[in-house]
Order: structure tokens, then sequence, then C-alpha cells
């Protein structure tokens, strides 16, 4: 409901002139890790709420023009106020469209770096190398857009697939765009071991965290069990005789989180660290996520892996997304990474377009 947006908005707004008193305080200046804290949600909430700033703005001077067109006796005079009416209208109803979209996914929807995990599900091999197609689309969206990935835990299997693959993307706009990308996705295909043509139906599932800032998530040391195992990858010497590879176990959650990609421990435990935190912050907000959830999940499901949210037909060349009964039937240029026409049905749903702006 508008209603409902509205209200988030105006706390939005008022939070935002809260942090900026408190950026003014001597005595929080004073206090570097404050700051800190205060200056980064400050600058989170920033876009959002300057915007509702000028909305209202534009709805304030829509009544005022409105109320000289009414006033006005002179024909000439009340054209030249309906032109400017007009244009008022249309700047704030791109305000509101940017407003939808800058809050269809919450706090972070604008966040620029995040973290994707795939895994393979049921089928086996070929579901492995589906988790591998997955991910090659992906990067390869993520290349067409400008966005830095780097691979941070990789479990291959022998024909080439992926048993898991987790990875950064970092970039304007990333989470923006991919966050909607979680849930069961489910692929229809003849494997290339199928010697009479059958085709087979497989399945991974993928997640998208926002990746926090180390202020924002505080991990003691002491809630870490940390444990070393032989490095993954294609073999090697060097990853046969060293265990870089890194565990790391959140004992108050039980999270458990591998690492084996770098030859280097250290690189290890610090991408494992990064996932970690990715994974308690989506925890964080897991209250916020639930507010919005009868909302999102009648527009684009509510984001469990559990859930199927697309499936990937390759005999007829159809991708479906069950979420908002899409259908395309140019499934080989999709897997190549020309995602813009998927993204931006879903954002369109995710953004409640049907939503008029409020007065």
């Amino acid at each position: 409901m508008a209603q409902d947006l509205v209200k988030e908005l105006d706390e939005k707004l008022a939070r935002f002139q809260q942090l900026e008193a408190q950026m003014a305080d001597p005595a929080i200046a004073g206090d570097a890790a404050r700051a800190g804290a205060i200056h980064r949600e400050y600058g989170r909430l920033a876009k959002v709420a300057t915007k509702w700033q000028q909305y209202r703005k534009f709805t304030g001077q829509i009544k005022e023009i409105r109320a000289l067109i009414a006033a006005e006796p002179e024909a000439e005079m009340r054209a030249f106020y309906q032109s400017e009416l007009e244009s008022m209208q249309m700047a704030r109803l791109e305000l509101w469209t940017e407003l939808r979209r800058l809050t269809a996914g919450g706090e972070m929807a604008d966040a620029n770096s995040l973290i994707m995990e795939i895994r393979a599900g049921t089928g086996g091999e070929e579901a492995a190398l589906f988790a591998r197609d997955l991910f090659d689309m992906y990067t390869k969206y993520a290349t067409k857009k400008g966005w830095k990935t780097e691979p941070i835990n990789i479990s291959p299997t022998e024909r080439a697939g992926f048993r898991e693959a987790t990875f950064s993307v970092e970039g304007q706009g990333a989470y923006q765009e991919l966050q909607f990308e979680s849930g069961g996705h489910r692929v229809q295909r003849v494997p290339e071991t199928e010697a009479q043509g059958r085709i087979h139906t497989s399945a991974a599932t993928v997640a998208v965290l926002p990746e926090p800032t180390e202020v924002e998530i505080d991990i003691r040391t002491e809630d870490l069990q940390v444990d070393t195992m032989r490095s993954g990858g294609p073999g090697g010497q060097h990853q046969n005789k060293t265990e870089s590879g890194v565990r790391i176990t959140h004992l108050p959650t039980g999270i458990v989180v591998n690492c084996r990609d770098e030859k280097s421990q250290h690189k290890n435990r610090a991408k494992a660290m990064r996932v970690l935190r990715s994974r308690l912050y989506e925890q964080k907000i897991a209250k916020e996520q639930s507010q919005r959830a009868d909302q999102r999940r009648n527009q684009i499901g509510s984001g469990d892996r559990s859930d199927r949210i697309r499936t990937y037909n390759f005999p007829q060349n159809r991708l479906t997304d069950h979420r908002i009964g899409l259908t395309l039937y140019n499934l080989d240029q999709i897997i190549a990474g020309d995602m813009d026409e998927v993204v931006d049905a879903i954002l369109k749903a995710a953004n409640g377009d049907e939503l008029p702006p409020p007065e």
C-alpha cells in the first residue's frame, strides 16, 4: 500500500534528520567509532531522505499551483499555471518511481557490494554443471555492467561443474539489481551423457547477501573456532602439502564458512570472514525483511532458497520466472549474461509500479 511506503519514507527522513543533528554534536564528533557509524548510516539514508524531502516540497508546490488556477480569472494565466502544474507533476512522478526503486529491497537496497552463493542441488553432476552455468551467467552480467567480481570459495567437480561457488560482486547498483536472484533455480535439458536424448531436471540454489562493513557487524574473536585444512582446487604440490584452507565456525550461531581458493592462509581467512560477516548481517536485518515479507512475497517471492523462482528450459530456449509470470524465449542470450530484460521485469514488479504517487 502507498500509505505503508509513505510511513516508511517518513521514518527514514526523521532518522536522517536525527543523524544530521547528531553529526553536529561535539561530544559525538570526539568519539571516532560512534561518529563513523553515524556517518555511514547517514550516507545510506541520504539518497532516499533527500528525494523524499524533494517529493514533499513538490507536493506542497502542486497544491499552491492548483489553488492559483482555481482563483485565476484570466484564461492566459490559467494556461501558464496549468503548464507549470503538469511539469511539476511529471517531476514528482519520476521521484516517486525512483523512491519505489530505492526502497524495494530494504535498508541495503542501495548497497554496492554483495556476496553471492551458488550451490548444486538435486541432479548429481548435471546439477553441478548447472551451478557452473549460473556462476558464468552472473559473472558475465557483472562484467557487462562494469562491476568487479572476485571468487571466494569454489568447489569444482571432475567434470568442471561446481558443487558450490561463493564470490563477491562490487559496483554501482549491484545489490539493487541482483537482490532478487535468491531462491531455487531449476534446469531442464538433455545431459551430454544421455544417449537416448531424454530431458533431465536438475536444480541449484542461489543466495544474495549484502556485504556490510566491519563496524556494522562486530565479531568477537572468542566467538570463533578457526580450523585449517588442505587447500582445494585442481591440485598441485603446494595445495597438497600445505594447510592453507580455512574453516571458521561462529560458535553462537553455528554458522560455518569454508575458504580454500587462495594459497595464503591469511587471504583465505580474510575471505571467509567476509562471508561470515554477510551471513550474520543477513540475520541482523531479518526483522526488517519479515516486516516486508507479505508485500514482497506477493510481488517477487520471499527470497528463501527453498522458493523455486525460475526454470531454464534449454530444449525450448525458454526461461520462466514463476514469481511474476515472465516467460522469455532467448535463454541462450540470458545464460550468456544478457540478463537486463529479466532483471528489469523483476525490479518493476518489486517496485510496486501499481502504486500511485501519494498526495
